[in-house]
């Protein structure tokens, strides 16, 4: 992984892919490279450990030509360097690859045996061996038959000096779609890198391989069977891939919360009924009273918003409910109960472990629908219904904005399913209540944010922090040390206040703070007793909490807006996330790209 681009027309070919790349760069990546076809039919490669700028910078001014692919490399077989890089190549092809190649080693033993000599230490070199060995004239044909010798995922483009009017595109396991424009066709691994040129796009589904020209698009499986796609309009424009003057994406998207939540709940309050519309669940009342469970799957933020979702419908619908990380649920053999309805949670709609765990619960016969923000990702085309956030697209490789959404997403769904069931209509209007004062509150919190950075910058001086808080607070105490550990790269853990006595007290102390998460609720003063433990051992506290908190306690304390109870941990989350970020700046940082992380995680 990480970002593919392609093009084929009657343009040059470089300034395409280098701005493609350059709206992919928030996925994540440590190299970067382009293959183009010259105007005088020779193959031309150039590749960097490096940014995209220093791709840009390293490109004689004569390389032109078409078509050509462009790739970001997030290392998963081989380190950062140049050689590791993509393109690929051997003799007259030149591929890019997302995904991992799972028997890249008895590849490997295979293709050396028969002479081959490699370039690097990537498992996707050995792809453009495999292509290579194909039959001459026939492009498809040899992928077709290279990728039925491959086990593993791929998203991949390929070009052809003996093909120069096409690009081969084939999908298993890691997004490719398609992009038509006017004579000129694309291709990519995210819609990012494709929304300054075209307004339609087609999304491949696993197993299919795409043959692109200039006039048009053919697709087919992997048996060469004809396929139908139908084209999809992008949603969104350049102008939401720009940081719109503020100094990072992370900063933009924390300030958009306001905004994105006032999207979230339009249309989907209903006063007359005190409840929520979500038409897309695609589930009448009957369906939805006949649920005994809920499962909800995430990774990363997306389990810790689910751990969220989950306490809410619990705690509203009275239906049994809990989370699990999706990259640990499908190789557990879980049982697939009935009558269960499982939630995917997951901001690219494209995470592979989500998608995994998803099609697990299907293979099973189980029920998965999607919370999703991006609308004809592959799980929203693998469930059987959902909603989908509409928080527009997350730049930052820090999701924050898609969390509050998904957050406010549950707290609908909650609604939905509790008015269904036993929730009073007072009780379920209090809800209506305290969701259209969301926004606003949230805007008060953002005009906290000089407050906020001070504390920040004063705390990011330790070597890391713990987090605590209990029931309602322990899913935004696990958010909170999640988004500090991701950009200011400080160890931050986060353990339920309860079990602070019971293990992780013995390494409190004056040079580990811990920031606790205290609603003013009815569990407020057992949460002012443990505020008591660590202050025996001379720990330093920060509380996010209520007014009158802050009353009660002489730690240091972050006044958050009251909500109704069951609500307040959405607006809890977000003071932690400017923590997390005037923390980082304070460190000197690259906020948007953390170390060692991706955005969309399309790998196991």
């Amino acid at each position: 992984m990480c970002g593919i681009v392609a093009y084929v027309g009657g343009r040059d070919s470089v300034p395409v892919l280098l701005e493609g790349l350059a709206r992919l760069e928030y996925r994540g990546y440590d190299s970067a490279g382009i293959a183009v076809l010259g105007r005088g039919g020779d193959l031309r490669v150039r590749k960097v450990k490096g940014r995209v700028a220093d791709l840009a910078a390293d490109l004689p001014a004569r390389l032109k030509g078409s078509p050509g692919i462009g790739h970001t490399r997030w290392a998963t077989h081989g380190e950062p360097s140049d050689e590791n890089a993509h393109p690929h190549s051997c003799g007259p092809i030149a591929i890019v690859h997302n995904g991992i190649i799972e028997n890249a080693d008895e590849l490997r033993a295979k293709l050396a045996a028969a002479g081959a000599q490699f370039a690097s230490e990537t498992d996707s070199e050995l792809v453009a061996h495999l292509i290579a060995a194909g039959p001459d004239g026939d492009l498809e044909e040899a992928v077709r038959l290279a990728l039925k010798q491959v086990v593993g995922t791929y998203g991949l483009a390929i070009i052809d000096t003996r093909s120069p009017d096409r690009i081969v595109v084939a999908r298993n396991g890691s997004p490719v779609l398609l992009g038509i424009g006017d004579k000129e066709m694309f291709a990519a691994s995210d819609v990012a890198a494709l929304v300054r040129y075209c307004r339609q796009v087609v999304h491949l589904d696993d197993g299919e391989i795409a043959t692109i020209r200039a006039d048009g698009f053919r697709t087919s499986t992997l048996d060469a069977r004809r396929t139908t796609k139908q084209a999809a309009v992008i949603e969104t424009d350049a102008t939401s891939y720009d940081a719109d003057g503020h100094a990072h994406f992370m900063h933009k998207e924390i300030h958009e919360q306001p905004q994105v939540v006032e999207r979230v709940l339009r249309g989907r309050l209903d006063d007359r009924f005190a409840t929520a519309h979500l038409g897309g669940l695609n589930m009448d009342p009957r369906e939805a009273r006949a649920i005994r469970r809920v499962k909800i799957l995430g990774c990363g933020s997306a389990y810790y918003s689910g751990l969220l979702g989950a306490q809410l419908i619990e705690e509203l619908a009275r239906v049994p409910a809990d989370a699990e990380p999706a990259s640990e649920f499908r190789y557990r053999s879980p049982v697939i109960e009935e009558g269960t309805l499982y939630i995917a949670v997951s901001q690219s709609g494209e995470t592979y472990d989500t998608l995994a765990a998803v099609q697990e619960v299907k293979r099973k016969g189980g029920r998965a629908i999607g919370v999703i923000n991006t609308v004809g990702s592959t799980i929203a085309r693998e469930c059987e219904g959902g909603v989908y956030l509409h928080a527009g697209p997350e730049v930052s490789v820090t999701s924050t904005k898609t969390f509050t959404a998904t957050a406010t997403v549950f707290a609908l769904l909650a609604l939905h399913l509790a008015r269904i069931r036993d929730l009073s209509p007072a009780d379920g209007q209090r809800i209506v209540t305290g969701l259209r004062q969301l926004p606003g509150q949230i805007a008060e919190i953002l005009a906290m944010e000089e407050e906020i950075a001070a504390a920040a910058k004063d705390f990011a001086e330790y070597p890391g922090m713990f987090f605590i808080g209990r029931v309602r607070g322990w899913p935004v105490a696990r958010e909170g040390a999640q988004k500090l550990k991701e950009v200011s790269y400080l160890h931050a853990e986060a353990y339920p206040a309860s079990e602070l006595k019971h293990g992780p007290l013995a390494l409190v102390g004056p040079a580990l703070p811990t920031v606790a998460v205290l609603p003013e609720d009815e569990l407020l003063e057992k949460n002012l007793g443990t505020l008591g433990e660590i202050r025996a051992r001379q720990g330093r506290v920060l509380v996010i909490g209520h007014s009158g908190v802050a009353g009660r306690v002489t730690d240091d304390v972050l006044v958050v807006p009251r909500n109704e109870p069951e609500l307040d941990p959405i607006l809890l989350s977000v003071p932690l996330q400017l923590l997390a970020y005037h923390a980082a700046v304070a460190l000197g940082n690259d906020v948007d790209k953390p170390r060692n992380l991706a955005k969309s995680v399309t790998v196991e």
